[in-house]
């Protein structure tokens, strides 16, 4: 090998370098940047997971404010519709 041929070898060897550094440097980039979206998204992911804890005891607790209620307007029927029995048998009464 003439020191040319060696040359033009090495000049190669230094050029597929170059551009095997750049395609790791780009690599490296891409991988960077795809795992600060998976940190974003596990961070959305929490605030999500805490969002649907807080919603699920709201949910609870309106469930148990619609039992009471639905319990409380079935005694206030009850009560008027014996008010009502009263007040018939008050009017239907014989004087």
């Amino acid at each position: 090998m003439t020191s040319d041929s060696q040359e033009a070898s090495f000049a190669a060897a230094v050029a597929r370098l170059d551009k095997a550094m750049e395609r790791l440097d780009g690599s490296v980039r891409g991988l960077s940047a795809r795992m600060r979206t998976v940190a974003q998204l596990e961070i959305e992911n929490q605030r999500l997971a805490g969002d649907r804890a807080q919603l699920a005891t709201e949910l609870d607790k309106t469930r148990m404010r619609a039992d009471a209620l639905d319990k409380a307007s079935a005694e206030v029927s009850q009560q008027i519709v014996e008010a009502m029995d009263s007040v018939r048998s008050v009017i239907e009464a014989p004087n």
